[in-house]
């Protein structure tokens, strides 16, 4: 298993990565964004993605967007095909593209939205702490890429306010000046939980 940046070569994984995102989003059931082909081999081409191969087999993927002019990044897509689950590989991408995007950006916020409690612990595990989506990126076109998310309606009720997803954000200027916490799973359950309820409920009552 090898975890590397990838390149132009790798444009012919694109197809099985968008395929695979497809459907870990339909079994999550929650905020997966959707992305095509095309835009998958842009990430690789200009060096912006970190892919995991078992020899010829895709095994994992992960991308950087900029926002802002740059002074915001984020580590987005993050796959693990299901013959590679629950052996780690997720932490070891996750760890690859962040420290990718440390050097290539050394001065951009890095940050990120997830649904996923397994992302969370990664995130606070690499210095990420729990913002208000106020903290993360103004630019627009990254809200309109939460479009092909099923609970975009979420994010649009609440005016970009809040969502599902919790907004998590590591900033470089703040690196020395914190310590490391210990993630907690219950505290992280039970505020997906709240948000889960809080927001579904007016769904349905809305339809």
């Amino acid at each position: 298993m090898e975890i590397v940046i990838a390149n132009k070569s790798h444009s012919v994984y694109a197809e099985i990565i968008c395929e695979t995102i497809a459907e870990a989003a339909k079994v999550r059931g929650t905020g997966i964004a959707k992305r095509k082909p095309e835009y998958i081999i842009t990430k690789m081409e200009n060096g912006n993605a970190v892919i995991a191969l078992d020899g010829d087999k895709f095994a994992g993927f992960c991308y950087i967007e900029q926002w802002s002019h740059g002074k915001f990044v984020a580590n987005s897509g993050l796959i693990v095909h299901p013959d590679f689950r629950n052996i780690g590989l997720a932490k070891q991408i996750k760890k690859k593209i962040f420290e990718h995007s440390r050097t290539k950006f050394p001065n951009a916020k890095v940050f990120s939205i997830t649904t996923g409690l397994a992302v969370m612990k990664m995130n606070s595990e690499l210095g990420y702490k729990p913002v208000t989506f106020s903290e993360l990126t103004d630019d627009q076109t990254f809200w309109n890429g939460c479009q092909t998310c099923k609970n975009y309606d979420v994010l649009q009720r609440t005016e970009q306010k809040m969502c599902l997803c919790t907004g998590m954000l590591y900033d470089p200027l703040k690196e020395k000046k914190t310590s490391n916490h210990k993630f907690d799973k219950k505290v992280w359950t039970r505020l997906k939980s709240i948000k889960q309820t809080r927001f579904l409920k007016k769904e349905k009552q809305n339809e």
